[in-house]
């Protein structure tokens, strides 16, 4: 049986695996569709479907790693063999996206982008699917998981702030273009690995504790899942619709730093805005989560963030970095609560249906998480597109005055309706009782 205190180690171990999580759920989105629309001069509308086809991809692919993870642990103890095999070749799939050969012209260019993220996307499912259902084979007590969660969410704040500030900042000290992304690809590739590879290596050691707690699951588990468990369905509806709003926050981020603020190099300080709160605050949102319970923090958390994405209007309106800057913070007290609780209460619904479904329900969560934010950076690009946005393969160009109006909205009004519908849907989450009774 999975045991119901873990060691600092043992927490720690798998918190590292959120660098992984961090840096590749940031940093394409950060500045894929920048880099295929400013560097590549591919049209908006092409770039819109380059990052949405490998997500696609991954939508499919998911639920059936899951299943394979959930056999994995009834004929091993344990799920690292997959996460180890996607921690070793993510760097290849992600490296190459951002190594186009310069002779290609810029369709070429977006199709090799596209083949370079399917292969990126596979691996990080990989390691990505078996670690959200990792929890629930390592303990099956409800507070104990929200202190797992909170761990983790630290070290995915830093990977935030490493990758969405730190490796921007590696392309811009270089000059940018092809060789300063090129270069950024290989030092975050490797960072990723290693923080994949270090939970791998934590996880190898509870191999006897969770032997035998899982049977072999089908496909179609995750799928019943979501038919047939309530919890784990609103859960799932809330954190997608968050998922896609905080993509296209994420997408959006460097055309505002760009065009609307002024300075490209500026999206490092937008980054730090958000994240240097959301590293302080997690121990006042375990304190409010053990108070109030994880769904009244879930939701503080949702309303703070709709309340930072409308003090945006005025911020871009005004032309007031210091306002957005200020917005962001309190985005970045949101977004920590935002990724700890339905973290933290996922478990609790895996307990509650099962965990020999545990892999089968976190192929489908990690599933339509992906198309959430891969749906993000396409919206925004599509909304460019239609605007009249205007593409280039050296320095950023004038834009229409439609183009910026597009990209105020995509970072303000538009992610703020989207957490006001995931509000209405986690009103209908119930936290399991049996869970509550035993905490």
């Amino acid at each position: 049986m999975p045991r119901e205190r873990l060691t600092r180690a043992q927490t720690a171990g798998y918190a590292a695996g959120s660098v992984g999580t961090g840096g590749f759920g940031t940093l394409p989105g950060l500045v894929l569709a920048y880099y295929l629309t400013d560097t590549l001069g591919v049209t908006a509308a092409l770039a819109a479907v380059v990052v949405l086809v490998p997500k696609v991809w991954d939508v499919v692919i998911d639920p059936a790693i899951g299943a394979r993870s959930d056999r994995e642990v009834a004929a091993h103890g344990s799920r690292h063999r997959l996460m180890l095999l996607g921690a070793l070749t993510l760097p290849v799939g992600f490296i190459a996206m951002f190594a186009v050969p310069s002779g290609f012209g810029s369709g070429a260019a977006a199709l090799w982008v596209v083949a370079a993220f399917v292969l990126a996307t596979t691996s990080f499912s990989f390691f990505q699917v078996p670690y959200i259902a990792a929890p629930a084979d390592l303990t099956n007590d409800y507070t104990e998981r929200t202190r797992m969660m909170a761990w983790r969410v630290g070290v995915l704040a830093l990977a935030i702030l490493a990758f969405g500030a730190g490796a921007p900042g590696i392309r811009d000290a270089l000059g940018g273009g092809r060789s300063g992304y090129l270069v950024m690809a290989v030092v975050s590739a490797l960072v990723l690995s290693v923080g994949m590879l270090a939970t791998v290596a934590s996880l190898r050691g509870h191999e006897s504790r969770v032997g035998g707690t899982t049977e072999s699951s089908s496909l179609r588990a995750g799928l019943d899942a979501i038919r047939d468990l309530p919890r784990f369905r609103a859960l799932l509806v809330v954190f997608v619709i968050q998922a896609l709003a905080t993509g296209i926050v994420l997408a959006a981020a460097q055309y505002v730093a760009t065009y609307l603020l002024g300075s490209q190099s500026l999206v490092s300080v937008l980054f730090a805005a958000v994240v240097a709160p959301a590293l302080v605050v997690m121990p006042a949102w375990k304190r409010y989560a053990a108070a109030r319970g994880k769904r009244a923090a879930y939701l503080a958390s949702s309303w703070l963030f709709v309340l930072a994405c409308v003090v945006q209007v005025p911020a871009l309106s005004l032309e007031w970095t210091w306002l957005s800057v200020l917005a962001l913070a309190v985005g970045g007290v949101a977004y920590a609560g935002m990724q700890l609780f339905p973290l933290a209460m996922l478990p609790d619904v895996i307990e509650e249906a099962g965990r020999a479904r545990g892999g089968a329900m976190s192929g489908v969560w990690t599933a339509l998480e992906t198309a959430g934010l891969a749906l993000g950076p396409g919206i925004v690009l599509l909304m460019l597109a239609v605007s009249g946005f205007v593409s280039s393969t050296g320095d950023p160009v004038a834009q229409p005055r439609g183009a910026e109006v597009a990209m105020g909205l995509a970072f303000t009004l538009v992610p703020a309706v989207l957490a006001v519908i995931s509000i209405v849907a986690l009103r209908k989450y119930v936290e399991p009782e049996v869970l509550l009774d035993g905490a």
